[in-house]
């Protein structure tokens, strides 16, 4: 899940409204804790002791059968779907990140047989984005009601399927419902003229620019705005693509921005399979799809008029911008385009980053910086190839 997981835990990926483990924190009424690479756990702390712990596949998603097995687990035993590793009771914490399967496999094994949702690839994450928009929607609005509509709005379809949150405003937009459900996030804002295709998610605090269409299935996590043309794009939190320019089949971290008629392509012109580079395998592998776009890690950038291939992964913390199409694998401290890529100066990310978390009242404190330490110094074998 690179280069997204270079900055989280594969549990705080959003998909759908919430992200994994908001979901599994919603349904379960319990905060979670994460077990991950030591660099991240400034950021995403370990459990604390207490016992037995119930430790979880991060990339798995919740359901309520899912949840029933997990808690007719006995202590020494996992549960296990076609050989993998789903969950596990323990008496002991803090169990080291290397080792944790290698204890698992000793417990008695329980076979799930029940039908599985996790993410495994990139492309997941925007392909499994329908059928995670309606079960978060199920789970968040279930027993309550909805702000009124304003009658400068035209809906099409069933007021059932839309839910707006306390504090948000929509005027003189088109909103389909016919197509999937729509949930508008406290304080978020649907500005004027803008049409809606559900199934479609605006959290908290975000924002759809004037004339904006959006087709489904999308989601604007938390303090995002965009505008332009949206096609089954996510984005994670705190990014902006403000202006116009297409966005299709993609997947866009934490802190990004996309300059001024920025566009990528998310179909190939023969048709064929999208291939997207591969962080464990080192080299570009066939997705199997016909539709894959941009794949964008945390605090990158572009600059205006950009153009991106189809199936592009672009790492964190890079700055790309220039005439013609970048290269489809841009490296995290990546500086440049089609041309040239130069080395983005660890000290100069942080001076961005800095400026960018403050217009949000976000601090960039010593765990960013140790994570983003990290990344810069993982990345340096691709940034010299």
């Amino acid at each position: 899940m690179l280069p997204f997981t270079f900055t989280r835990p594969v549990a705080d990926i959003r998909l759908g409204i919430l992200t994994i483990r908001e979901k599994w924190e919603k349904l379960l009424n319990k905060k979670s804790f994460s077990l991950t690479e030591e660099y991240l756990y400034g950021k995403f702390p370990a459990s604390p002791d207490s016992s037995p712990a119930i430790y979880v596949n991060g990339s798995v998603l919740p359901d309520e059968n899912l949840i029933a097995a997990i808690n007719k687990l006995g202590a020494l035993q996992s549960l296990i779907v076609d050989g993998s590793l789903i969950a596990f009771k323990s008496e002991k914490h803090h169990l080291n990140y290397e080792n944790f399967e290698a204890i698992a496999k000793g417990f008695a094994a329980v076979e799930y047989k029940e039908k599985l949702i996790s993410v495994h690839n990139l492309w997941d994450i925007f392909a499994m984005n329908n059928d995670a928009l309606k079960s978060d929607f199920e789970l968040l609005t279930k027993g309550r009601k909805s702000q009124k509509l304003s009658d400068s709005n035209k809906l099409i379809g069933s007021a059932e399927n839309l839910f707006i949150e306390e504090g948000a405003t929509v005027e003189a937009s088109v909103l389909n419902t016919y197509t999937g459900v729509i949930y508008v996030g406290k304080d978020a804002e649907i500005m004027e003229n803008c049409a809606v295709r559900g199934p479609f998610a605006l959290c908290e605090h975000a924002a759809l620019k004037m004339s904006t269409k959006v087709y489904g299935a999308t989601t604007l996590g938390p303090h995002c705005k965009a505008g332009g043309e949206l096609n089954n794009v996510i984005f994670f939190g705190y990014s902006n693509k403000a202006h116009d320019g297409f966005l299709g089949n993609s997947v866009i971290g934490e802190w990004c921005n996309l300059g001024a008629d920025t566009n990528n392509s998310n179909l190939k012109n023969n048709y064929g399979s999208v291939e997207v580079f591969n962080y464990r395998e080192g080299k570009a592998i066939n997705t199997g799809l016909t539709f894959c776009g941009l794949m964008m890690g945390d605090h990158s950038k572009s600059g205006i008029n950009t153009m991106f291939n189809t199936g592009t992964v672009v790492g964190v913390s890079a700055n790309v911008f220039g005439a013609d199409f970048p290269p489809k694998f841009i490296p995290s401290f990546s500086w440049g385009g089609n041309r040239w890529l130069l080395t983005f100066s660890l000290e100069k990310s942080f001076e961005v980053a800095e400026r960018v978390m403050q217009r949000r009242s976000i601090k960039l404190d010593e765990a960013d910086r140790k994570i983003l330490q990290t990344v810069f110094d993982r990345e340096e074998k691709y940034r010299k190839r």
